[in-house]
């Protein structure tokens, strides 16, 4: 250590002699200069100075259990005490995460109560707090749940995904609108995860773990002095690779649930004086891909419905004509007659091979970029921080329809996201009559996001309908149309969603006496939304003469005909000659006219496959911009009984934006969603400090909750009445707005370190989250039957995805062992009570409660040096769906071990 390094410390002390500051002083100095792999239960200890004497307590104390009263957060910006912080807050080690292997957010959720993590694919996942937030996440809203990384904050999760978080410090789970203190701005909460800084302690450390299914993992960190006192480095580096766990048999080198990722982070520290400091981040992810899509087995769909057929041939009965499955389209002729690939033994029977057999799907592949500054002055009693950051983002799916035939082709889902933001942040002097904190933001996103969909030369066969089938079927010449009907069509529909926002935002402490304190916190934010959209054929494939004239303004290269195949008199004489070139090609009759009814039938049964697949196109346009000044506040008084009980009252109001989009080639505008947020809690310390026990009631009011929504479709509703069709009215689904949801329930946080050599972390909930008000819900697929009102009422129903009871449970547990060894293990229980999966809330959505277990059992050195670890995740092979409808089902992943040693150099 350097004389400077030291003198500087040596001036901490005379300046913090008191001994309520001493009690803090290892929290201080670790906080101050960054030590790594400091924990956040800070453990009090006598000064870093006397370095003998701060050994021979420790080993006096070995035996003794830890005590509390340091666990710390960083959610308001400032090292605090847990106890004295008014919020819900739940906190976690990152040496926690690392025992255990816990890497992505999925796996950090499952360590903090009432937060779940929705499985989908990197792009689709989503967050939810206190059972809310299932349905918040698409391309053009901001998230629910924010997360932010190291101060910067992510408008969007999928930047959190396909990532592994190493190297991590602690990670703090907030409930309930923020935005009076942070950046970006959430209606739910926020998980901030903060990783280890640079120091000018050199410092070089290694993990490499081996699992089952070839499953690779490595990681390092290296790191100290560049310049001394003056420049300092921290990298860290790791890469993951492996197979799933199921396999994809058109081609067994591909798996479900692999990894491939590389990831990177550097960070330099430049500290040229005491009262400034720079920290500078580079952050990259290189693409690769990752299979996630599909990971989905199918089972029968049943033969009725929930209520009686009120129309048609079947009206009376409940049965289900079963007319679109996959039974149905699997026993066609066309795809018998292609191999042995059946309904019977491979569609429902893939669950039994731990296999599914797709031949046009490819992984997923995604990769992101960062890159951030962090300036901090010390400006007489003030604190002055900037934040600016750069982040980016893309994604390529490539699905499939799941099974070995030409049906689905080069189609799904491709993002390019860029997200540019700056904060700038001014903080007070803690403790007086008051202190605070104020700052402005600003952040950009720019997201370019495509839909494609192409067809195979099996496409016409599978999405016929059965009367459109039979017709085609009938003869060479129906079936070259069925073939060339969809074969090499491809469709994209593109969006550019362009987002800025402004705010300001300021929040206080009043400190009225030594026991009574009151928080209050204004954010404005100005919100600037705007979306532009097309949807276009790309290529018009094979059958190009099969297409309309034209649809809503988008020209294409087909002709005009009637529901028979008759020629209309809108054709052109370039239309008439294409129809003429079409009668030509498929039944060698030089003109369109010499075709018989039966043929011309043929025609418009290709042509009305076509074009119900095709869907509805529109050539780019504006969507109306969603524009709008939004406040948050947070009124929150606390009150100190002493020094081991706290008492608050929070209410805190938030607002997420509007959404501007396009639906069916028509502008849609979404509205803000309105949180109000009541909380009551009690902080204690108990157990002579041994025990943090936290708990708290609450009440969220959400008005205009945004989630997919049944409407009327205005554009279909009009081609349908123009074409006489009745009934006339046609409906879709879209993010809209619900009108009332609330989420009430109770919370539990807490640590204990009353046991010697033991730490127990548990968090508990009981949530009811539900709609107060929703009319206007899609239907559930069981309700499909004719007549069914085009709308459900789910007013009083909980929302998706919404638990009504969680816990979760970790301990930890390490005793010496010789002079320098230590023997550890830990686990982690994760369990839920019974949830509904779908949406539309489905009586086949029900999935049944479960509890997860991680395990780890290990050895090493006291000092780290050297450590060997065995670690089971889902040790007790928890089966339980993560999610399900009435004809598929997405298996749970099975037990994982692996081996992990790391170690110091």
């Amino acid at each position: 250590m350097t004389k400077k390094r030291v003198d500087n410390r040596k001036t901490f002390l005379r300046k913090h002699k008191s001994a309520a500051e001493l009690k803090l002083l290892p929290l201080a100095l670790a906080a101050i200069f960054m030590v790594p792999g400091a924990s956040v239960f800070a453990q009090t200890a006598t000064s870093a100075v006397d370095q003998a004497a701060a050994k021979k307590a420790a080993e006096e104390a070995e035996d003794a259990p830890t005590k509390l009263e340091t666990v710390v957060v960083r959610s308001r910006n400032r090292i605090e005490r847990l106890q004295d912080v008014p919020l819900s807050i739940s906190v976690v080690s990152g040496q926690e995460l690392e025992r255990l292997q816990a890497l992505d957010v999925g796996a950090i959720t499952k360590r903090v109560g009432n937060v779940v993590w929705n499985p989908g694919n990197p792009r689709q996942f989503s967050l939810s707090i206190r059972g809310v937030g299932k349905q918040a996440q698409t391309d053009a809203q901001d998230p629910s749940v924010g997360i932010i990384v190291d101060g910067v904050n992510y408008a969007y999760n999928p930047l959190s995904s396909s990532v592994d978080f190493t190297d991590i410090a602690a990670v703090e789970v907030t409930r309930g609108p923020q935005g009076t203190l942070v950046g970006k701005n959430t209606s739910l909460g926020v998980i901030n995860i903060t990783t280890r800084k640079p120091t000018f302690e050199s410092e070089a450390s290694g993990q490499i773990s081996y699992g089952e299914r070839q499953n690779l993992f490595a990681t390092s960190t290296i790191g100290g002095a560049v310049i001394d006192d003056l420049l300092a480095w921290r990298g860290t580096f790791s890469a993951s690779k492996g197979r799933g766990d199921l396999v994809n048999a058109y081609n067994p080198d591909l798996t479900y649930a692999n990894k491939d990722r590389f990831s990177a982070r550097v960070q330099f520290l430049l500290t040229p004086s005491e009262n400034f400091n720079a920290r500078i981040s580079l952050d990259a992810q290189p693409k690769a891909g990752e299979a996630t899509n599909g990971r989905t087995f199918n089972s029968p769909t049943p033969a009725t419905f929930a209520e009686n057929n009120l129309t048609g041939a079947l009206a009376g009965t409940n049965t289900n004509p079963l007319s679109s499955d996959a039974k149905t389209r699997l026993n066609r002729r066309w795809f018998l007659d292609q191999g042995t690939y059946s309904y019977d033994k491979d569609w429902i029977g893939n669950s039994e091979h731990n296999a599914i057999n797709a031949d046009n799907y490819n992984p997923i592949v995604t990769g992101t970029n960062g890159a951030s500054a962090e300036l901090n002055w010390k400006v007489n009693d003030f604190d002055i921080t900037s934040i600016t950051a750069y982040k980016d983002y893309y994604f390529d799916a490539r699905n499939d329809e799941g099974t070995p035939f030409d049906i689905s082709k080069n189609g799904g889902g491709l993002v390019d996201y860029r997200q540019y933001s700056q904060e700038i942040r001014l903080s007070s002097k803690a403790g007086g009559f008051v202190d605070y904190q104020t700052g402005l933001f600003w952040i950009k996103t720019d997201t370019d996001h495509t839909t494609r969909t192409g067809w195979g030369s099996d496409a016409g066969a599978w999405f016929a309908s059965n009367s459109q089938y039979t017709t085609l079927d009938a003869n060479s010449s129906g079936r070259a149309l069925l073939q060339d009907s969809l074969s090499r069509l491809y469709k994209s529909v593109a969006a550019n969603y362009y987002n800025t926002s402004y705010a300001a935002f300021a929040q206080a402490n009043w400190h009225f006496t030594d026991e009574l304190t009151l928080t209050t916190g204004l954010r404005v934010t100005r919100e600037d939304r705007n979306t532009k959209n097309s949807s276009l054929l790309t290529d018009e494939g094979a059958g190009t003469a099969l297409s309309p004239a034209s649809v809503n303004d988008v020209t294409l290269s087909g002709f005009d005909s009637d529901a028979n195949g008759v020629l209309t008199t809108k054709n052109s004489a370039t239309q008439i000659a294409t129809a003429n070139a079409l009668a030509l090609k498929y039944f060698s009759t030089s003109t369109y006219a010499a075709l018989t009814s039966d043929q011309r039938k043929q025609v418009a049964a290709a042509k009305a496959l076509r074009k119900s697949q095709a869907g509805i196109l529109w050539n780019e346009f504006d969507a109306e911009s969603f524009e709008d000044t939004e406040p948050a506040f947070v009124v929150s008084p606390s009150y100190k009984f002493n020094e081991d009980y706290t008492g608050y009252f929070s209410w805190q109001y938030g607002e997420k934006a509007g959404i501007s989009q396009i639906v069916n080639g028509r502008s849609l505008l979404t509205k803000a969603e309105k949180t109000n947020s009541y909380e009551l809690g009690l902080k204690t310390l108990l157990l002579d400090n041994s025990l943090v026990l936290n708990f708290d009631i609450y009440r969220m009011d959400i008005e205009d909750y945004q989630q997919a929504v049944q409407v009327l479709d205005d554009y279909t509703t009009t081609q349908n009445i123009s074409a006489g069709i009745v009934p006339s009215a046609a409906y879709t689904s879209y993010t809209g707005n619900v009108p009332k949801v609330r989420a009430q329930g109770i919370e539990l946080d807490g640590y204990y370190n009353g046991i010697p050599h033991t730490t127990i972390r548990f968090s508990g909930a009981y949530n009811d989250a539900y709609y107060v008000d929703f009319p206007n819900s899609a239907q559930p697929v069981e309700n499909g039957y004719t007549g069914a009102a085009p709308y459900r009422d789910l007013s009083g129903e909980t929302l998706p995805g919404a638990y009504k009871y969680s816990f979760n449970l970790g301990v930890d547990y390490h005793i010496p062992v010789g002079a320098s060894g230590e023997f550890h293990t830990s686990f982690n229980s994760a369990y839920n009570s019974k949830f509904n999966s779908d949406n539309p809330l489905s009586s086949y959505g029900w999935v049944d409660g479960s509890i997860t277990t991680d395990v780890a059992i290990g050895i090493g050195k006291r000092d780290q040096s050297f450590d060997v670890n065995l670690v089971i995740k889902n040790a007790f092979n928890d089966q339980t769906y993560q999610n399900q409808t009435w004809n598929t089902w997405s298996p749970a992943v099975p037990r994982f071990v692996q081996l992990v040693v790391s170690g110091k150099f």
